[in-house]
């Protein structure tokens, strides 16, 4: 499986930085992005970034230099999306069960709220009557890599349910509220392209003139799956775009004008731009189990532990070596502390620098200082240029922050 950032630079950074450390690649996270504008022909496509999957500020100031726009999920996403600059008009706000103080101070920003319950509308309605609004309506379809990360379907916290439609116009109606955007999302990893489209079809069904007939925007949400273990084919994204793209050209007919077309990809657009170095410390035969032990831990990369998430690992330091199966572990406290079980690597050695795939996405974002231990730094590698785009703590500089915020 390939790297997106040349050896010999990562084993640089190494030794520059030390290790646990993250690297993106910036060329990679372009060549993503334009693909997107590639699959999907459509006059009036905007991109809407889903910022969870990796917050940092020089990442965003590179997609927005693109033309990407924000999906955000929390008032600091919207907070921080506007300080490096993304104009109101380019934030869409994902509500997802926020009090009622958060709901009038991401209001007071001035971005557009996509509200995905009937409790959130009705109080929406009650405070801001009159205004656009993007609805999130659940499309009635399960799907995605995990049952933790499938949006849609009856067992889900997200979005509307489509059979509560005549409750929806009801509350529009009460406070005159415009729906001026309709949005789905099925869930994460999403590898079929005919349950994608079910759920298109689902959302296109409701959006109908006479249900809505001032409809600026549909957004289709994300969940593009990226390949993650050797030999896993991607996704055909040109021909899923062209069936898109012409399946929606025929809305539009139908509907009467053309509306924008929207998606907001995380995973696909960061996953493959990054990846974890971590260094092998800890060598054990259990009983002919072999256990390599990192400097790194769940804390550092979560999605092993959280998600089951398969994450490829290349021996950087012995690529050549004798393959042993191996259970590669992490330095925490926790037996499920594990990036990689009865995995097949070439030889591991005490020393030797490994490069775990796929850390640009729900990595980092999603880490933690478990055990008080740091976060790592994170580097970025534009063409022959490398920087540091977040400085990484010690342990005592860690422990000083601590105790500094406390009261």
């Amino acid at each position: 499986m390939d790297l997106p950032i040349v050896n010999s630079t990562l084993v640089q950074v190494a030794s520059t930085y030390g290790t646990p450390v993250y690297v993106y690649s910036a060329d990679k996270i372009r060549r993503q992005y334009q693909s997107l504008h590639d699959y999907l022909n459509w006059p009036s496509l905007k991109i809407l970034y889903a910022m969870k999957a990796n917050y940092n500020p020089t990442v965003l100031s590179l997609l927005k230099n693109l033309g990407s726009w924000i999906d955000a999920v929390s008032p600091g996403d919207v907070l921080l999306a506007k300080r490096i600059g993304f104009k109101t008009k380019e934030i869409l706000y994902t509500a997802n069960n926020i009090t009622s103080d958060e709901m009038k101070a991401v209001h007071s920003e001035g971005v557009m709220f996509n509200i995905g319950s009937l409790s959130e509308l009705e109080r929406y309605g009650q405070f801001f009557p009159g205004e656009e609004i993007c609805l999130r309506f659940n499309p009635d379809i399960v799907a995605g890599a995990h049952h933790k990360i499938q949006t849609g379907g009856s067992l889900t916290k997200f979005g509307i349910l489509i059979t509560d439609f005549d409750q929806v116009k009801k509350v529009i109606e009460r406070y005159n509220l415009k729906v001026v955007g309709l949005h789905k999302h099925t869930g994460s990893g999403i590898k079929d392209a005919d349950n994608f489209m079910a759920a298109v079809e689902n959302i296109l069904t409701l959006a109908k003139p006479e249900n809505f007939p001032n409809l600026k925007f549909i957004d289709f949400g994300g969940g593009f799956a990226v390949p993650y273990q050797p030999g896993e084919e991607a996704i055909d994204y040109k021909s899923f775009g062209t069936c898109l793209t012409k399946r929606f050209r025929s809305f539009c007919d139908s509907y009467g004008k053309e509306l924008a077309l929207y998606f907001e990809p995380g995973k696909y657009m960061l996953a493959e731009s990054g990846i974890l170095l971590v260094r092998i410390n800890t060598l054990k035969n259990n009983r002919n189990r072999l256990i390599a032990g990192t400097d790194s831990g769940f804390p550092q990369l979560i999605r092993p532990v959280f998600y089951d998430a398969y994450h490829h690992i290349t021996n950087l330091s012995n690529i050549d070596g004798q393959a042993e199966l191996y259970d590669v572990c992490g330095n925490i406290c926790e037996t499920g502390d594990n990036f990689a079980t009865q995995r097949k690597l070439p030889e591991l050695r005490e020393g030797d620098l490994l490069a775990i795939h796929n850390a640009g996405a729900y990595c980092y974002a999603m880490g933690g200082v478990y055990n008080l231990r740091p976060m790592p730094p994170e580097i970025l590698v534009d063409g022959s240029h490398v920087s540091c785009i977040r400085k990484g703590l010690s342990s005592l500089e860690l422990i000083e922050q601590i105790l500094k915020e406390s009261i």
